[in-house]
């Protein structure tokens, strides 16, 4: 009797040890999860949360600085807004699909189709208090309350600020969650002088002063001024770019075929200005922009705003390359 309860007392006790294997098995399996998909998580959110908003079909550089954007790992492409230019003389009535088709293209050819491409408004804003809306405006607001709160969402505006401010007029809750990088106007530093009569500004010029009237609004811009000195060759462009297929011809053929309207100088294209490559640049690599504060313009509410003021071109032209050919 005496060994039968001992046994009875030996396997209570290998099934108790048993069940603490099991629990702490299990507990160590959870743990070993949630580690995973923590550090899944705290990946994701070390990279930039953007949305481009482009003028596509308007030019060469806007083709140049999207597929900069889609290659950089540090870059949470959320969308990809096609933004109307109709100022333009070879603009037809429906500019802003221009720029969707383009968009559209060019994630074809880079074999990404997970990136969003909203269309944006094909007018400007008649009005500065009724917005142009669009699916474009739309994704806007609803990608800046998606993001988790005390991070904000960088739009980067390669063109025309209609989208954008249409946005901000449909739901002025996400000033704060907004951080908007603008290309665009002529500016002096040592005055302090602003220049509107520059083509991204002009395509909506209301769309402009609301950026620059609404309180609260992170704004930087990357002024013509600045980027204008971003310069690519062709010769450059060729032995980077030609016969390599894909992406990369389409880039060429873009350069070959476009033709400049606002200029006769340098008929044989041998150089182009990268207006938009330099601001997706400083996005990538804050260091090679020099960023100082200055005033609004006198005739708009006066407030604080961030201007790019110098731009290191030689390492701005390596890095652009380099992370064109990265795989």
């Amino acid at each position: 009797m005496q060994q039968q309860h001992n046994k009875i007392n030996i396997l209570k006790n290998v099934n108790f040890n048993k069940g603490i294997y099991v629990s702490l098995f299990q507990l160590i399996l959870l743990v070993s999860v949630f580690t995973q998909l923590t550090a899944g998580a705290q990946v994701k959110d070390t990279r930039l949360p953007i949305i481009i908003d482009a003028d596509t079909a308007n030019e060469v550089d806007d083709l140049y600085a999207i597929v900069r954007a889609i290659k950089d790992p540090n870059f949470n492409v959320l969308g990809i807004t096609s933004a109307q230019f109709h100022t333009s003389p070879l603009a037809t009535e429906n500019t802003v699909q221009e720029s969707q088709d383009i968009n559209e293209k060019i994630l074809n050819l880079m074999g990404n189709y997970s990136i969003p491409l909203p269309l944006g408004s094909n007018v400007p804003i008649t009005n500065s208090t009724e917005p142009a809306s669009s699916p474009a405006s739309n994704f806007i607001v609803k990608m800046a309350h998606k993001l988790p709160a005390g991070e904000k969402l960088n739009v980067v505006i390669l063109g025309s600020s209609t989208n954008v401010a249409s946005a901000i007029l449909e739901d002025p809750s996400i000033i704060e969650k907004l951080k908007v990088h603008y290309l665009g106007f002529w500016h002096t530093v040592e005055t302090n002088a602003y220049n509107k009569k520059e083509f991204n500004t002009g395509n909506d010029p209301k769309a402009v002063d609301i950026l620059l009237n609404t309180k609260g609004l992170d704004l930087s811009i990357m002024t013509a001024t600045t980027s204008q000195h971003l310069v690519f060759t062709k010769a450059e462009v060729d032995a980077q770019l030609k016969n390599k297929g894909g992406i990369a011809d389409y880039l060429i053929n873009r350069w070959d075929t476009y033709e400049r309207w606002w200029t006769k100088d340098d008929p044989e294209k041998k150089s182009w200005i990268m207006w938009d490559v330099a601001i997706i640049e400083a996005l990538a690599h804050p260091e090679l922009s020099k960023i100082e504060t200055f005033l609004t313009p006198p005739e708009n509410t006066p407030r604080l705003i961030n201007i790019h003021t110098k731009i290191e071109v030689d390492l701005m032209k390596t890095d652009f390359w380099q992370s064109l050919n990265k795989k």
